[in-house]
């Protein structure tokens, strides 16, 4: 097993290698094609957020921007920021912080761009629209083998791998807040146990379909990630005067001027970028899976709204677990510890219950993920085909997989979801780079509407020679200016 996790290891380096200067190279270009739209439209993010829905064809209310946001923090918002981050921190030092903070600043121009090809060529479905890389692939570049590769990549990677990342976090927190030795042979009832609970509930909630996945994720994720972030500016507030000397710490290390562990500057850059990238997920090309199925009136919307899940998973929850651990003097180089570093933190700072509080937020943070990420491989099965007996195998190896990643080693499932994380990010960012081009016309076409007063509606008519759309025909009530009047009356603007 130790052979195969280095094995994958040695893998991952060498194909992180290219992932690094496109990631960084593509955040950077279209952060100047978009002229900063992710610095420069905070106050458009927040009030997009709140747009009501418009209507499926089956008569109900379709799935909404926050409630689309919802399913993409949900999978954001998991292991990546409480045991990813811890990891990150151990390996790469406090210096690992800033340069998540930074991949997420370039990160949320390559977050909006994609989102905003999501939904530009989304498919009308019977119950609502659906859509994604493998379709902006096909439908805008006319690369329906690279959408068949990516899908293929994202359904092993989210609905198998990640998934499985995500269980054995889960596994690992329960662990440590029962004080049980997860890596004894005695242990293996305790992970079979967890891991069969773990699959009940995700069979209950993935057989419902993508409305009943959206209505859990809008409960869980905004209340649990209130309440972590709530505890996170208590360790703040109670260490307040150390706090000066952690920024200092965050900063002179990311540059090599204060070492913490082994490799010096590069070491701590590819640890940030990576787990960075491993949280918010900019430019992997998972958000606009979740963002597709939102009905909004303009594409530019969900462009909007997903930049803003960048900011809300690592400015915010990332930081709070950054800051958890660093004000609790963490022993650094330590590859094997993950959320047990942080819950053992919060121990440190609050006492017992705070442990198990953590506890229970990894296990909705980490299920509400599942979810998601489930949610992410269906999209990409229906692209690849429309069987439902496939659709229900599919459904199935995700519970094994599931269950697999309740009793494997930690080392490995990090190994592999970095590996596959890699390769998926490389195909997103390729597509990302041909069609930037196309995302900045919908932009315009937007902040044109917007400097005139309007509430922005698009039609596919509305750019020239634009081909390969499917839902921008004027037939969804919610992109036409009658709806937005109508709008205006109700809430008293006119």
């Amino acid at each position: 097993m130790e052979q195969l996790t280095e094995a994958i290891g040695t893998a991952g380096g060498w194909i992180w290698n290219v992932v690094f200067v496109l990631l960084v190279g593509t955040g950077l270009y279209l952060t100047i094609r978009t002229k900063a739209v992710q610095w420069r439209s905070l106050p458009e993010m927040f009030r997009v957020l709140g747009d009501p829905p418009g209507e499926d064809p089956d008569g109900k209310k379709s799935i909404s921007s926050f409630r689309a946001f919802t399913v993409s923090a949900a999978s954001r918002v998991g292991t990546g920021n409480i045991a990813g981050v811890a990891i990150a921190i151990s390996l790469g030092g406090p210096g690992a912080v800033f340069w998540m903070w930074s991949i997420a600043a370039i990160g949320g121009a390559s977050a909006f761009v994609e989102s905003v090809l999501g939904q530009l060529y989304k498919r009308k479905g019977h119950t609502g629209y659906y859509g994604g890389p493998a379709y902006y692939m096909t439908h805008g570049m006319n690369a329906r083998w690279m959408g068949v590769l990516f899908a293929v990549i994202i359904t092993i990677t989210y609905g198998f791998v990640f998934n499985s990342v995500q269980s054995n976090a889960i596994v690992d927190a329960l662990s440590s807040s029962l004080e049980i030795d997860s890596t004894a042979a005695g242990a293996m009832p305790f992970k079979l146990i967890v891991g069969a609970l773990i699959v009940v509930l995700t069979a209950a909630i993935i057989f419902g379909g993508a409305r009943r996945i959206s209505a859990v994720t809008q409960a869980v994720v905004p209340l649990m990630a209130i309440l972590y972030v709530l505890l996170g500016l208590l360790v703040v507030i109670l260490n307040i005067g150390q706090v000066p000397g952690m920024i200092a710490d965050i900063v002179l290390g990311a540059f090599g001027i204060r070492e913490f562990v082994v490799g010096g500057f590069m070491g701590v850059f590819i640890q940030g970028l990576k787990r960075g990238l491993f949280s918010n997920e900019a430019g992997m090309g998972s958000a606009p899976n979740a963002g597709a199925s939102a009905s909004v009136s303009h594409p530019a919307k969900q462009g909007y709204v997903q930049s803003l899940g960048v900011y809300f998973d690592t400015w915010l929850v990332c930081s709070v677990t950054a800051f958890i651990v660093l004000l609790s003097n963490p022993t650094f180089g330590d590859s094997a510890q993950g959320a047990s570093l942080t819950q053992s933190a919060l121990g440190e700072q609050l006492g017992t219950w705070a442990v198990h509080f953590l506890t229970v937020a990894i296990f909705l943070f980490a299920f509400t993920s599942v979810i998601g990420n489930y949610f992410y491989g269906e999209s990409n099965i229906l692209f690849l085909t429309g069987s439902r007996t496939v659709m229900n195998v599919y459904r199935l190896l995700v519970l094994v997989f599931v269950m697999i990643g309740a009793v494997v080693a930690l080392d490995l499932v990090w190994s592999l979801a970095d590996v596959m994380m890699a390769i998926m990010a490389t195909i997103n960012l390729i597509a990302l780079l041909f069609l930037a081009p196309i995302a900045v016309k919908v932009l315009r076409n937007y902040e044109a509407q917007r400097r005139r007063g309007e509430e922005p509606t698009f039609n596919g008519s509305d750019i020239p020679g634009l081909t390969g759309l499917d839902a921008w025909d004027g037939t969804d009530v919610i992109t036409t200016g009658a709806f937005w009047t109508q709008q205006m009356k109700r809430v008293g603007k006119a």
